[in-house]
């Protein structure tokens, strides 16, 4: 700009003296502040309900409760619940001029209510903005966060924090549409081969409120009979909600409820969308536009209005279990608004979890199952191989496959697509002794020894080489694969199978889809694509190595990520077949075989009540130094009947590039201890409260190093 513009323009900068000493003393002068300014010093406050509570973005325990402020007359109309504040917080209490507190940094956060009077008598602090006039904080919602917050020891902001997305003014501007009529009820379609099937989805129509686990039949029917019931909910004028583990699995359900009920009857939320859309969407729920919502984990608070369903499809997946403080569970989260707004609930899933078992034991909720003729007839043939087949295969000492599985594979190339589950990414992450199968272990740490890419040998904990390693139990010098990952698997497999296309699934790039033309998907678990008109066959490779985890859950989530791949092969009666590498004797590929996800977690449940073990108890995790630890354990005021186990040493991370920490995991190279404090059922809302507790007197002081507080942490070994 040239300074001729400039002076013509009026600009301050070329303005007399006498018209700014003028305007200084204007704004001086003025009874009411005309900008944002810090305090509103002066300022008049609302007529009526002058004092907002607001909940601060803290996040700390000790901090978890709501705050007074004074609302100014120029923010009255805006200053309503559920909107986004910034309020000055810290301030002394002896800084006050002209009768209103002041100092302190800003911080963002919600305004709860308005109030005629506050339970603080000194002088109060301002609100020193409204963010949004969207009211994006309901009250249902408040509720069912202070519950979440409650039951799983946490703050009742980092819960907020997982609940309302963050603020896309752009989207806030657009209107969102008119909502649409309710649709008709839909008709039983296939939900008609389960029993008591077509009864659940006539109760959702009528606005009752059903209660079912639902152990679906195999086969690609599953997004469907979701979208059905999702119908039914909408068809009674009441709201749906559906979580499901993943964007591909979210977008199959999107796809199923836009064929049944055309588009703008629904929502898809899920990260893939990105902020502005996904806020947008959620926008639309909140505001009623929309009274359906499909979604990933973080969808488990979507705002849905007057909520007559929720549904969760596969809850033993790792993905349902939040890693952000306070880590709640979306299974936990859904059951909480079940009770909260008395709505239906349904849990679903190829396998069968120890947590639905459990429900439907109690007679929380009711089972929907198929009869044994239609299982048999939806579900693949399933074979085994195990240790002492592989000792009498020649073919799988010297090669990677068993001969029964080579002969799977040969038999399915013929008809189709085959899919070869591998339980390891990468090349080949682990080695043993090709002797004794001893695992093969760092002279320095002794971490595991990994040779990735056909590269020279590495330890996997300390990233020393090894160049002359030799077994220490039986001195020999060969090496051999103890799990092999995907990429080594695909090139073997591609070099058996040179004229066959070889594609590959799993962290790096996942397929959501394969052509039905004959083909080999090599995929680690919960990456396997859909096949257009199913697998021909499917292998299940190195089933020890998801069985021999030393976890609770190692049988029953071995079961699920099989029988979650095995859903994908054709029926029996199209040839569909399964072969799977593990101990036949085993009870988990027992179930495999007979298909009884159902039995087994029954089974399951009835040993974890004999030994006192979650579900059937409340268990919480105490992870810290092991100073901390004992200090924290000796303060917490435990509910009678409460039993400390531990504190144990925790397996110590190595020091590696590029590897993230989890939310509560020991940092890399410090040596940390975990200890499990178990209560009898009907106790663990009082095991959640002095936890709670404890941890709040102990931030308040500020003493120690941090401890971290899991409650039902999925993972206790």
């Amino acid at each position: 700009m040239s300074s001729e513009n400039s002076q013509g323009e009026g600009g301050a900068e070329g303005a007399p003296p006498e018209q700014l000493a003028f305007i200084r003393e204007s704004v001086r002068k003025a009874t009411t502040p005309r900008a944002k300014p810090r305090t509103w010093r002066g300022a008049a406050l609302a007529g009526e309900l002058p004092v907002a509570r607001v909940l601060v973005d803290k996040g700390v325990l000790h901090l978890d409760r709501y705050f007074d402020y004074a609302v100014p007359e120029e923010l009255d109309a805006d200053a309503q619940p559920g909107v986004r504040v910034r309020v000055r917080f810290g301030a002394g209490r002896h800084r006050v001029r002209e009768g209103r507190r002041e100092g302190g940094g800003l911080i963002d956060g919600f305004l709860v209510e308005r109030r005629a009077e506050s339970d603080y008598s000194g002088p109060l602090a301002a609100l020193a903005q409204v963010v949004s006039p969207e009211p994006v904080l309901s009250e249902e919602l408040l509720g069912l966060a202070r519950a979440v917050a409650d039951r799983y020891a946490g703050s009742l902001a980092d819960v907020l924090q997982l609940a309302v997305p963050p603020r896309s003014a752009r989207a806030e501007q657009r209107p969102s549409p008119a909502p649409l009529p309710p649709p008709p009820a839909p008709e039983a379609g296939s939900w008609a081969r389960y029993e008591n099937g077509v009864a659940f989805l006539e109760a959702l129509a009528s606005g009752g409120a059903p209660r079912a686990v639902w152990n679906a039949l195999p086969g690609p029917a599953w997004s469907a009979e979701l979208a059905r019931a999702v119908a039914a909910a909408l068809a009674a004028g009441r709201g749906a909600l559906v979580v499901v583990p993943d964007g591909r699995t979210a977008s199959r359900v999107d796809a199923e409820l836009t064929a049944l009920l055309g588009e703008g009857r629904h929502a898809l939320l899920t990260a893939d969308a990105g902020p502005e859309k996904r806020y947008r969407e959620w926008l639309a729920v909140r505001r009623g536009s929309v009274r359906a919502v499909v979604g990933t984990r973080a969808a488990m608070f979507a705002p849905v209005r007057d909520l007559g369903l929720v549904a969760i499809w596969d809850d033993g997946d790792d993905s349902h279990s939040e890693q952000h403080a306070p880590q709640p569970h979306a299974r936990d989260v859904l059951l909480l608004r079940a009770a909260q707004d008395k709505c239906a609930f349904l849990l679903g899933g190829w396998s069968c979890t120890v947590e639905a078992a459990q429900l439907v034991e109690s007679g929380w909720a009711r089972p929907l199952v198929a009869v044994r003729e239609q299982v048999r007839a939806a579900a693949p043939l399933v074979r085994t191989v195990g240790d002492q087949d592989l000792a009498r295969d020649e073919a799988a000492r010297a090669a990677r496959l068993p001969s029964l599985a080579w002969q799977v594979v040969r038999d399915g190339l013929r008809q189709g697509p085959v899919l070869v589950q591998v339980p390891r990414r990468g090349y080949v992450p682990r080695m043993a002794c090709a002797q004794c199968r001893a695992p093969a272990r760092c002279r320095h740490c002794a971490g595991p020894l990994e040779a990735r890419d056909a590269g020279a040998l590495r330890c996997g904990w300390c990233g020393r080489e090894e160049g002359s390693w030799h077994c220490p139990e039986c001195g020999s010098f060969r090496l051999r694969a103890q799990v092999v990952g995907a990429r080594r698997t695909a090139e073997e497999l591609g070099r058996a199978f040179p004229a066959v296309p070889v594609r590959t699934s799993g962290r790096e790039h996942v397929l959501d889809t394969v052509p039905g033309a004959p083909a080999l998907v090599v995929s680690t678990p919960g990456a396997e694509p859909v096949a257009e008109g199913g697998y021909a066959a499917a292998l299940l490779l190195d089933g020890w190595a998801m069985l021999g985890r030393p976890d609770l859950r190692a049988g029953e989530d071995a079961l699920r990520r099989w029988i979650a791949a095995s859903a994908l092969v054709r029926p029996q009666g199209d040839g569909g077949t399964v072969v799977v590498v593990a101990e036949p004797t085993l009870r988990p590929v027992q179930a495999l075989v007979r298909w009884d996800p159902v039995g087994h977690a029954v089974r399951e449940l009835a040993e974890r009540a004999e030994l006192g073990f979650p579900p059937v108890s409340r268990m919480a995790a105490v992870s810290g130094p092991p100073e901390a630890v004992a200090e924290f354990l000796a303060m917490v005021e435990l509910p009678p009947q409460a039993e400390v186990l531990g504190p144990v040493p925790l397996p110590v991370t190595p020091v590696a590039a590029g590897r993230s920490r989890r939310a509560g995991a020991p940092p890399a190279g410090e040596h940390w201890v975990r200890g499990l404090v178990r209560v009898p059922p009907g106790r663990g809302s009082a095991l959640a409260a002095a936890l709670k507790a404890a941890q709040a007197a102990r931030m308040a002081r500020g003493s120690g190093p941090p401890v971290w507080v899991r409650i039902d942490p999925p993972d206790i070994g």
